[in-house]
């Protein structure tokens, strides 16, 4: 889990909103714009989110992504946002050699990667608001930031420690960036719920929760599910090769794995 630390008065106006929705809750936060228009960019926001919960929930058996695993659909019948969400899975999947994967047990389930793909997109629909400096989107404690909260004042988030609930593994910074993801996956909240795709069961492996930075939200979020899955050693040489990603490993004996970058993040 993470969590957007808070800043110091004086920065521009915010406007904040929590909605539940997909089974968790988006908390935004945006900075600058006019607030009538910020405002209404939010509810569109909300509105799209509500919508994809409606095309691609697993647990809803009308979903167009229910239909699609029980044969009823064919990609090219379902909402276009079907194919342009599996084919980034199929991505993702090719770049991690099959440690991430849109299907289970034979099935289509793109679950691993609607959220954080959702996130980012709602991030970038308030930043295309005139004014707006700087936008916060976490869903479910995965995070896309864009631009600055305040003039000299770079968003920071707080990464929550799996082996002590209310502590904090590192606090990471977008300073210096216009825009900066951070995505955990682990056992803490969830129980095991990360699917080694090559048994079809819960993977088993020396980690409670892996922490992925990266510009992009839909891909940090793949690649922190995919490194669970490897475990801490190649989980964590794999995280390396990936330009521009940093990660922090955390096992469930207490030791700490970073990629050789991430120092430049933490703040």
């Amino acid at each position: 889990m993470a969590d957007t630390v808070a800043e110091p008065a004086e920065a521009p106006a915010a406007v904040r909103h929590a909605e539940e929705v997909m089974g968790t809750v988006f908390s935004f936060d945006v900075r600058g714009g006019e607030p009538g228009a910020v405002k209404s960019a939010l509810e569109e926001a909300v509105t799209a989110l509500h919508r994809v919960d409606e095309v691609f929930s697993t647990y809803r058996d009308d979903s167009e992504v229910s239909r699609l695993a029980r044969g009823e659909l064919t990609v090219e019948r379902c909402d276009p946002e079907v194919a342009e969400v599996l084919e980034l899975g199929a991505e993702a999947e090719r770049l991690s050699e099959g440690w991430f994967s849109t299907s289970y047990q034979g099935r289509v389930d793109p679950t691993g990667i609607v959220k954080g793909w959702s996130v980012e997109r709602a991030a970038r629909r308030l930043a295309r608001v005139p004014g707006v400096t700087g936008v916060s989107v976490n869903g479910g404690g995965d995070v896309q930031l864009l631009g600055v909260p305040g003039a000299q004042r770079p968003w920071r988030v707080g990464i929550s420690d799996p082996l002590r609930p209310g502590g904090l593994a590192a606090v990471i910074s977008a300073a210096g960036l216009d825009e900066l993801a951070v995505a955990t996956s682990g056992t803490s909240e969830r129980g095991a719920h990360i699917v080694d795709p090559r048994t079809g069961r819960s993977a088993v492996t020396d980690l409670v929760a892996v922490t992925v930075v990266a510009p992009q939200l839909t891909w940090a979020d793949c690649w922190a599910t995919a490194a669970f899955a490897m475990g801490s050693r190649q989980g964590l040489r794999w995280l390396e090769s990936l330009p521009g990603v940093e990660a922090l490993l955390i096992t469930a004996g207490d030791e700490v794995r970073c990629t050789g970058g991430l120092a430049s993040r933490l703040g």
